[in-house]
């Protein structure tokens, strides 16, 4: 994944933007998950 040879300035805008997905994706799973652990000890 490292070593992806970046051409343009698309190129680059696409993977950036894939991998910001990935991590919004990752961060919406996991905050109510947290959050519910958070509260749900009373």
């Amino acid at each position: 994944m490292l070593d992806t040879i970046i051409y343009t300035l698309q190129d680059f805008m696409t993977y950036t933007k894939g991998i910001t997905y990935l991590i919004m994706g990752g961060i919406l799973i996991f905050m109510p998950l947290f959050w519910y652990f958070l509260t749900g000890r009373e």
